[in-house]
């Protein structure tokens, strides 16, 4: 069975189906996947004025509880980190919503800034994980963790406690958490100006900034990715929200160009993200951390090359 959606005619499992096999696998480290179906639409389905980067906020906001559902079950969800990104992620998406709708609508210059933006991200978290003479703290954490995975999975009867997220102590400032023995700092005021800044390109790409906050703090902060994936995934999903809200209000101000989402696109492919996030939040434990940051690198790498190789034809 054929439907329409953004001009074309396309069997209607093809979406939810795109959206869980890349969300199964991004989500593992705080990605939705968005910034993939992206060139999917873009591409493929020839989807390229403004309303794309709506269908994929909107996607966002469907898909997207699948995986804080199961991070939140397992006791590694950041809420203080969230409200910190959330704090300065809003502001910028609304910036970001205006420069896509005012500055952005073509395609050409969309796919240009997009490149580049994805490219200093992915070159740094690939620096992050080939720098064997850093031996961080959350290598440290990531590695116990994963002994004691492989403990369990080869003793049932292995009575040890999964690790929870435990926050030591939260002001404006400062964010202070253990995670399996091993203290981690955060500067409050660091995480909100940079998401402010990602808020920006990501309500522009429209992503909601999940891929560029998850990298960031992987690669920058130095935070294990087992506790920044709920974190990352739920500030997307609020700057998503909001994002979808004010694209639909400002779509009868511009009579000429399609911003409202397609409603029944970002629907699909959020019904199959949903699946997705949740099946790859709950597999993540299982995953070795450095290739979950390989995913991460190859999937923003290779949108990343796809576009600024756009500009050459």
């Amino acid at each position: 069975m054929f439907i329409d959606v953004a001009g074309q005619d396309v069997y209607w499992f093809i979406p939810p189906l795109v959206a869980l096999s890349i969300s199964f696998f991004t989500s593992s480290g705080g990605v939705s996947g968005a910034f993939l179906l992206l060139p999917f639409q873009v591409s493929i389905l020839g989807f390229t004025s403004p309303a794309v980067s709506a269908t994929n906020h909107l996607y966002n906001v469907v898909a997207i509880p699948g995986g804080i559902t199961r991070y939140v079950k397992e006791g590694r969800m950041l809420w203080h980190l969230t409200l910190m990104v959330a704090a300065g992620t809003l502001p910028g998406v609304f910036i970001g919503t205006i420069i896509r709708v005012e500055y952005l609508p073509d395609p050409t210059n969309f796919k240009i800034f997009a490149g580049f933006v994805l490219l200093y991200i992915g070159l740094r978290l690939l620096q992050d994980i080939l720098d064997k003479k850093k031996v961080h703290l959350k290598t440290h954490t990531e590695e116990k963790f994963q002994q004691l995975i492989k403990r369990k999975h080869e003793d049932a009867n292995n009575s040890e406690e999964m690790p929870r997220v435990n926050v030591k102590k939260f002001s404006f400032k400062t964010l202070v958490y253990e995670f399996y023995g091993d203290e981690y700092i955060v500067s409050n005021i660091k995480v909100m100006i940079i998401s402010a800044i990602v808020g920006i390109a990501g309500g522009t790409y429209g992503i909601g900034g999940g891929a560029i906050m998850a990298p960031i703090f992987v690669a920058i902060f130095h935070l294990p990715v087992y506790t920044i994936a709920g974190a990352a995934l739920t500030g997307t999903f609020m700057a998503s929200f909001v994002a979808v809200i004010f694209f639909q209000i400002l779509d009868p101000f511009y009579p000429g160009v399609s911003i409202a989402p397609d409603w029944i696109l970002g629907i699909l492919f959020g019904i199959g993200g949903l699946a997705g996030t949740y099946l790859g939040a709950m597999v993540q434990k299982y995953m070795p951390a450095k290739l979950i940051k390989w995913i991460l690198v190859a999937s923003i790498l290779f949108v990343s090359i796809r576009y600024i190789l756009y500009i050459f034809g």
